[in-house]
């Protein structure tokens, strides 16, 4: 049967479907598949997903890719490495697919041997191009794919190993990332035309790197170099957009959105934004979350779920800011905007 380039369920959404690159904030069940110890398979990791059983996501719940599409009208794209065990399954390949990789980085030296790295990802996404252009022919491809979006959520892990002793200096640091993603965009090559980007938080804030201090404040020079890895992520897609022409995109500022929820926790119905609801020691800080690990009985009220990922309440509040807010937050357009494009 010829695979149709609309998918199953759409519903009434103008994108025809998601294809999702990044790491553990995005992650959907890759690393289920790899021998690495960056799993997430298991209790107390999706506790309130539906059949409260652990997925691969680093969550109580859903996790931002899922909420994303969603609210687009479209199924949570699956895992890439699940739906290639099922090699029939081509119709897949035009639903969306997810890439993301837990511990996964722009640089190929974060977490290597451990993850999917982005330029891995990237060469999963141009088999998978080349599979639907062999079903449907060249032109549907690229007409399928230019509709699509593409959700890019990646930059934290490199932030996380970086080291400020006898390292490179900051903006160097973050010169290296960008130009590195700056050779990624071969994704366009293939036929991508719609681009979600997520910036990276305020990595300093979460618990793992507050316990590093002895009042518990946010890790200064993380947050940092987040807001320089922002600001130079947010100026290539912005230099893209001029050279490329037919690009469109949507750069979403984690820290700025982050920020709004640390200074008025209770406007969203947090009441704890330091610890983490599931883990031990400090903050909940110590140890991650694994099945010996106690957790908060109210996952909706606190900001963070283990060490390093938000809870699924954070990840619906990001997400639906991505997709229906405005700027500072997300610019030039939002995702639901982009998809009308």
């Amino acid at each position: 049967m010829e695979a149709s380039s609309k998918p199953a369920g759409s519903g009434s959404s103008t994108v025809p479907a998601v294809y999702v690159l990044g790491d553990s904030l995005a992650d959907v069940g890759n690393n289920n598949h790899l021998l690495t110890i960056m799993k997430a398979d298991f209790a107390h990791n999706g506790i309130d997903f539906a059949g409260g059983k652990a997925t691969g996501r680093f969550s109580n719940g859903k996790n931002s890719a899922d909420f994303i599409s969603e609210q687009l009208g479209l199924s949570s794209p699956p895992p890439y490495l699940s739906v290639i065990k099922n090699a029939g399954d081509t119709q897949a390949f035009f639903n969306g697919i997810n890439f993301a990789s837990a511990g996964a980085g722009i640089l190929d030296t974060t977490h290597a041997g451990e993850c999917l790295s982005l330029s891995k990802q990237i060469d999963y996404l141009s088999t998978t191009y080349a599979t639907m252009v062999e079903k449907a022919g060249n032109e549907r491809a690229q007409a399928h794919l230019a509709k699509s979006i593409f959700i890019i959520v990646i930059g934290s892990n490199d932030i996380f190993g970086y080291k400020s002793n006898g390292g490179a200096a900051p903006k160097q640091f973050v010169s290296s990332l960008i130009s590195t993603l700056q050779g990624r965009s071969r994704i366009y090559n293939i036929g991508a035309r719609k681009f979600a980007f997520l910036g990276t938080g305020p990595v300093g804030c979460c618990p793992s790197l507050r316990r590093q201090s002895d009042t518990g404040e946010c890790k200064a020079i993380a947050n940092s170099i987040s807001d320089l890895y922002n600001e130079a992520a947010s100026s290539l897609l912005r230099e893209m957009k001029t050279e490329l022409g037919d690009m469109n995109y949507s750069f979403f500022n984690s820290t700025f959105a982050m920020q709004e929820i640390f200074n008025h926790p209770s406007d969203y119905g947090f009441t704890e934004v330091e610890a983490a609801c599931c883990g031990l020691g400090d903050l909940n800080a110590k140890v991650a979350c694994i099945p010996i690990s106690l957790y908060c009985s109210n996952r909706t009220n606190h900001v963070f779920w283990d060490f390093y990922h938000p809870t699924e309440a954070t990840a619906g509040i990001l997400a639906s800011d991505l997709v229906d807010g405005s700027g500072p937050h997300v610019y030039p357009v939002n995702v639901r905007q982009l998809g009308a494009l």
